[in-house]
Parts: C-alpha cells; structure tokens; sequence
C-alpha cells in the first residue's frame, strides 16, 4: 500500500484526491493540505485522516511515502526541495517554476537526495493521444515528417491568473511542446513564433499574448506547427494530425455525445466538451494509475523533470522569438 499525502486542494488537487480515493488501487491518502477552508472541507468528503493547512505536517509525516504538489506555481519549486530532502517520491503539476535557474536548481536538488519525480504533463495518457504514439513507435505512417498541434480553450482565464502564470508558452503552449517533444522522441533545435491579442486587449495590458503561432525544427528535421488560442466559442479544442511517408492519423476532439442528426440543412454534431476538466478526465486518473505502478515496481517515472526543463526551454525560446520576430536556437538557452 503505498501511502500519499496531497499539498494543494484547488481544481487539479481534488481531481487527484478524488482519483486517489475511488479509482486508483494500492493506495490510500493519509494527509492533504490546502490553505483555505474550502479546499479542506473537500478532503472531509473522503475521510482523509490529517487535514491541515501546515505543508510539512504532510510533508514530514512518518508515514507518507509519496506527496503530490498541486498548490500554486510560485511553491512549486519551494515545496519540491522540502519533499525530496525529506525523501519521499514526488509527483508535481507542472511548471515546477517560472524562473529557469530555480528549476535546475531544484532538479539538482532532487537528483542528490535519489527520489522518484514525476512531473505532470498528463496530455501524453490521454488514450487517443497515446494511439497516436504507439501508432508512430510501431511504423504505421511510415517515417515521421510532420505533426500539426491546435490547442484552444474555450475562453481566456480571469486577468490575475494571467498575470501569474508566466505568459501563455509556459501556462498553456507548455503541454504542447511537451506532446511535440514526445511524439516525434527527439529534441527541439529552432523555434519560430509570433503571437497576437486577438481575443482580449485587457491580456495585452497584463504583458501576455492571446494567440500564438510557433514552429519547432527538430534535430532530425522534423516540423512541428503549434496553434494556440485562449478562445474558441465552440468548446475546447484539441486536435492533433501527424504525417509521415506512408500516411497520416488525426486525433479528433471528442464530443459531448455521439449523436447526430440529418436533415435537409446538412449533418449536425453534438457539441466539443466545455473545458479541460472534461477533456482529459481519464488522462488525470491514468497520470495517478502509472505514477503509482511507478513506485510499486521501483521503475522509473515516465515524465520527469527533465520533461519539464526541455519543455521550458522551447516556451522561453519562443517568448523570444515574439519578441525579436527571429528564429531562435535552443542552444543559445543552454549556457
């Protein structure tokens, strides 16, 4: 039984205790902490034994041998240097920080004390995402040549949380260049992008950009096209296309039923999904099911924080990039 404490009960830390709770075997959540009431009121609904609003009443608990960080981005970093001296398996959402040094430092940190981390893109368990990957491991298109990514939300999130999350590449592109990075197995060399405020002037007030075009040129020559937007007004939209030399695979959005009508106007689809909550349900429990088969097999995790460092790498190149409207090598990051 492998015991977990949660730091954090916002969105994505309920999703995980829930999970954790009901849906998820070989474990059971000893501690969960989370600064307001609300979040603490939640972790009644499943008889969590200590509920606290002192991080290291769960991070120095004797008896928890994994802690999931789902607080705020600007503790990330902070919370993971607590928990890996104190020798416990991690399981962080992403980014680990804003700042680049303090992610080295940190995940020099966590390579010293020799403890298990696993970092959150859960895009990559979603299932249609992952027939993609195992469609391109096993050769069915042939040689990779090119991937098309479109992510949009349905609508912008409220101005403060833009003004923190550190700009739309590392809030929301960020999951993007990890699935790049991911499905085509190799490393990113040049990064081309431009963005816009098209959706809301107020996000260009705050220092951020709305929407976003960037090309990624791998090591071996592949292309990557990312498309981002914080609004699409017909739900959540995340499609992905994939070309090589003996065909291409799409995966589609999927929608809110599968129903479908006829009639002299043409055929009509049920709706896309609203948000991501919905989209990636199942990705969320299947991050918890292998971070968990993780420690009970004592293998290695299957995105790490040099996951992260890479993906971070690309979005701070393309912030770049906007910025001097040049193609940017990621080499000139790695000094």
């Amino acid at each position: 039984m492998i015991n977990i404490g949660i730091l954090g009960l916002g969105r994505i830390g309920r999703i995980h205790l829930e999970n954790l709770s009901t849906r998820i075997e070989g474990v059971r959540v000893l501690a969960a902490m989370n600064p307001s009431e609300e979040g603490r009121k939640f972790a009644q609904k499943f008889n969590v034994p200590l509920i606290t609003s002192n991080a290291d009443d769960v991070i120095n608990h004797p008896d928890i041998d994994a802690v999931l960080i789902c607080t705020s981005t600007n503790v990330h970093a902070d919370y993971l240097i607590k928990v890996a001296r104190a020798g416990k398996a991690i399981f962080c959402e992403k980014p680990l920080d804003l700042s680049l040094q303090k992610v080295r430092e940190t995940l020099s940190v966590v390579k010293q004390s020799g403890v298990p981390l696993m970092l959150a893109f859960n895009q990559r368990l979603d299932p249609n995402f992952q027939e993609v990957k195992q469609a391109l491991l096993k050769g069915r298109i042939g040689k990779l040549r090119s991937i098309h990514i479109i992510s949009r939300d349905p609508g912008p999130p409220p101005i403060p949380y833009i003004k923190a999350s550190g700009g739309l590449f590392l809030d929301m592109t960020i999951h993007d260049f990890d699935m790049a990075r991911y499905l085509v197995g190799d490393e990113v060399k040049e990064v081309f992008a431009r963005g816009h405020n098209l959706v809301d002037p107020e996000i260009g007030k705050a220092g951020d950009i709305d929407s976003a075009y960037v090309m990624l040129t791998f090591n071996n020559d592949v292309t990557v096209v990312i498309e981002n937007c914080r609004h699409a007004s017909y739900g959540y939209d995340q499609r992905l296309e994939v070309f090589g030399s003996e065909g291409m695979m799409k995966a589609e959005n999927p929608l809110k039923t599968t129903n479908w009508v006829m009639d002299k106007e043409g055929v009509h689809l049920s709706r896309n999904l609203d948000f991501f909550i919905d989209r990636y349900a199942e990705s969320y429990r299947l991050e918890m099911k292998v971070f968990i088969e993780s420690l009970e097999q004592k293998i290695p995790m299957p995105i790490t924080g040099e996951d992260g460092l890479s993906a971070m790498l690309i979005a701070l190149a393309a912030n770049i990039s906007v910025k001097e409207n040049r193609v940017v090598k990621i080499e000139e990051l790695l000094g």
